[in-house]
């Protein structure tokens, strides 16, 4: 093989691995270059398609309801937590725990009808707003958390259910949310919902007063986390909640 030949092997070999480096290069650079729809539709549809208000969590244990419960109790992981570790208290007394982890009182007023007027208990009891506190799903207004309460309350008495508004729990801080302040608006928050129930002649189940620390938290003793509460605070709330429901309907 002379000299020129190698030459134009070698010139051949170079073209074909220039042209397959190139080929590559253009393909990574297409799909660098997608159009936005093309990875935004995907991300839109999971959105519009998600259910917010998370209408399915008791959707089979609505419709399995043989008897109308006595109370439902309405909330968010405090009340999901409750039903979950000490269901006997709520089977021996017939009421429904319709707590779901995360909520705010935006969602909760949206699943309002379905989780709580279909069963058409008795009393509901609304334990709320400790998450639009932190943020959860971003900023509200304490009015407005208030007014979401304040709906599900008129929704209750327009159906014929005896609503039982909740203070918000003491929390001193929220793990998942350090940066946020809550002491002093969930004692706003309260103040607001003691001050509309006492007019309007709805009963306010202050476990706040009791459950206190001294400052504006709960004890070790009460919640772990400072939030979520241990099988003594529940002992103390399965006591002041069935009290308060027992002395309503006599």
């Amino acid at each position: 093989m002379n000299t020129k030949t190698i030459i134009s092997l070698i010139g051949a070999v170079f073209i074909a691995i220039s042209s397959v480096y190139a080929s590559g290069v253009k393909q990574k650079s297409q799909a660098k270059k997608k159009p936005v729809f093309e990875w935004t539709i995907p991300s839109l549809e999971e959105k519009f398609n998600k259910d917010e208000a998370v209408f399915w969590r008791y959707a089979k244990a609505n419709k399995n309801v043989k008897k109308a419960p006595i109370a439902v109790f309405m909330g968010d992981s405090i009340t999901d937590g409750w039903a979950k570790k000490r269901p006997a208290f709520f089977a021996q007394n017939n009421y429904a725990g319709r707590g779901i982890s995360g909520q705010v009182t935006s969602q909760m007023l949206v699943r309002f009808r379905k989780d709580v007027i279909d069963l058409k208990p008795e009393f509901v009891l609304i334990l709320a707003g400790t998450n639009d506190v932190a943020r959860n799903r971003g900023y509200i207004s304490e009015e407005n958390i208030v007014g979401n309460i304040i709906s599900m309350c008129e929704i209750s008495k327009a159906n014929n259910i005896k609503p039982i508004i909740c203070s918000i729990l003491p929390a001193a801080e929220y793990k998942w949310r350090p940066v946020i302040k809550s002491v002093e608006p969930i004692k706003r928050i309260n103040a607001m919902l003691k001050k509309y129930a006492q007019e309007n002649e709805i009963t306010y189940l202050d476990y706040y007063s009791k459950l206190d620390d001294g400052n504006g938290g709960l004890s070790k003793a009460h919640a772990l986390d400072g939030v979520h509460p241990t099988n003594a605070c529940y002992t103390i709330m399965e006591a002041m909640a069935k009290q308060t429901i027992e002395s309503l309907r006599k």
